[in-house]
């Protein structure tokens, strides 16, 4: 069993680190609210510390899953930051959905500490992570991910290595993009059906068996036929998602004609009240018009 640090424990980060501690390892957690971690040790075991690099301390492997790209320098590179006391051979795994310039940052910063970075962002939202059921796509080295893998086992369903450091930020910003375009389709479709006066259930029964079945149709038809946008991922984390994609699509010459316009479709949707809605709220977007 290793010595491990998670740092941060929102809705993902939290159920993700209680299944490090589940399957056995020494776990030590950091939260910027303090509470929070104090209620994690409550309920895992474990301890908590007071900065990332007092988590960090002596661990073998330390996580980290937080907001968007300055959270994560702040908790790494920042005051008190978790390199500052990464052992020497040590792993830091980033579950954090940022950019892949802040991968390749960090990447180049554990070389320089001497210790090891893999950029793991995951996909399967707070569902998947209480089901430690997420897929985590990896950016880094194959002997580092190899080391970590058993670890990442522990709240995934599915791991990929994808290719150098960024390359699982990168795969990311290919998993919404498609979802974004899913999303919006299934939000259409739906809106359609409705007004056309058919029986929504009996229509995505039979279709979602054919060409146009998904996981956005599967978990979220029900929902979305009610109107009830309460649960899953929020608009304000797609939009921050979608807007790491166009930055990276104006780098890498990618034309993304659609996942803009949809992008600003989830800004109608903020400007509805909806900043915490889950992100198949297109629907009441197309309702509202």
């Amino acid at each position: 069993m290793a010595k491990v640090a998670f740092v941060g424990l929102g809705v993902m980060g939290y159920p993700m680190a209680g299944f490090l501690a589940k399957a056995g390892h020494d776990v030590t957690v950091y939260n910027r609210t303090t509470s929070k971690a104090e209620n994690w040790v409550k309920e895992y075991g474990g301890a908590f510390s007071d900065t990332p690099a007092g988590a960090a301390k002596d661990c073998d492997f330390v996580f980290c899953c937080v907001g968007n790209d300055d959270d994560l320098r702040s908790v790494t590179i920042g005051e008190n930051g978790a390199f500052s006391a990464m052992k020497a051979g040590s792993i830091f795994i980033d579950n954090t959905t940022a950019s892949a310039e802040a991968a390749r940052e960090l990447n180049t910063a554990a070389e320089t500490g001497g210790f090891a970075f893999l950029d793991a962002p995951v996909s399967g939202g707070q569902a998947g992570a209480e089901n430690g059921a997420l897929t985590v796509m990896v950016g880094g080295e194959q002997a580092i991910f190899d080391r970590a893998q058993p670890l990442i086992d522990c709240y995934s369903k599915m791991i990929g290595l994808m290719g150098p450091a960024g390359s699982g930020q990168l795969t990311k910003m290919v998993n919404q993009i498609c979802i974004a375009g899913l999303v919006q389709g299934l939000s259409e479709g739906i809106h359609f059906a409705q007004n056309a006066g058919l029986d929504v259930e009996k229509v995505i029964g039979v279709i979602s068996k054919g060409a146009a079945q998904s996981w956005q149709m599967e978990n979220r038809w029900e929902t979305m036929n009610k109107g009830e946008y309460e649960h899953g991922f929020a608009v304000d984390w797609m939009r921050k998602d979608l807007g790491i994609c166009l930055g990276e699509a104006n780098n890498n010459n990618s034309n993304l004609p659609g996942t803009a316009l949809i992008d600003q479709f989830y800004k109608e949707v903020q400007k509805m009240g909806g900043k915490r809605w889950d992100t198949s709220s297109l629907l009441a977007r197309l309702k509202h018009h």
